[in-house]
């Protein structure tokens, strides 16, 4: 009897594979406990709020936090996942040398619709056991923003839904608010 086998392919397999054009240079993937998934198509209304985020946290963050959109993160050697959006740690390099890290994340932010399911089965856990201290789930199918804090070895020790009418905070910055029911407009 044969017994089924997977291989998992480590971050320097991902990007010699791309090098060498396994990997078509357009492909939307990304890499996740070794396996490459395919990323789901932007929609109009996921891409729009990914811009409300990225204008929302672009105008107050100078000197205080990197913002950084649908770039990779480095969470460990079999896993770069591509959030839609981070709040980094300011760096001289703007990390032109290397990925961010789960310890240069203040927060990092997925928009979610047809990848709802993925982003709470896999990336969720994923971005706990990489010890990111704060994630917001963006969920454009029930219209919420879910926080989650206090990562762990099976994801977040604590999760907040919030609806419109509420007000999200960030935990590293207390001042910076964000408006779930103005985030989520059509």
């Amino acid at each position: 009897m044969q017994v089924e086998t997977r291989h998992r392919f480590n971050v320097s397999d991902y990007y010699r594979m791309a090098e060498t054009g396994v990997l078509d240079p357009d492909a939307r993937v990304e890499l996740l406990d070794g396996q490459i998934i395919d990323m789901s198509p932007i929609g109009t209304f996921h891409g729009g709020v990914v811009n409300r985020l990225n204008r929302l946290f672009t105008e107050p963050s100078p000197g205080r936090w990197l913002v950084a959109i649908q770039n990779p993160i480095h969470l460990d050697d079999y896993s770069e996942p591509q959030p839609d959006l981070m709040l980094l740690k300011p760096a001289a390099d703007d990390y032109t040398g290397h990925h961010p890290g789960p310890e240069e994340i203040y927060l990092l932010i997925e928009v979610a619709d047809s990848s709802l399911a993925k982003d709470l089965d896999e990336k969720l856990p994923a971005y706990g056991r990489a010890g990111i201290p704060e994630v917001w789930l963006v969920n454009l199918v029930e219209e919420t923003l879910e926080v989650y804090r206090e990562p762990n070895l099976t994801g977040f020790g604590s999760r907040q839904v919030l609806r419109s009418g509420d007000t999200a905070r960030v935990a590293a910055f207390p001042d910076m608010a964000v408006d779930v029911g103005q985030l989520l407009r059509h």
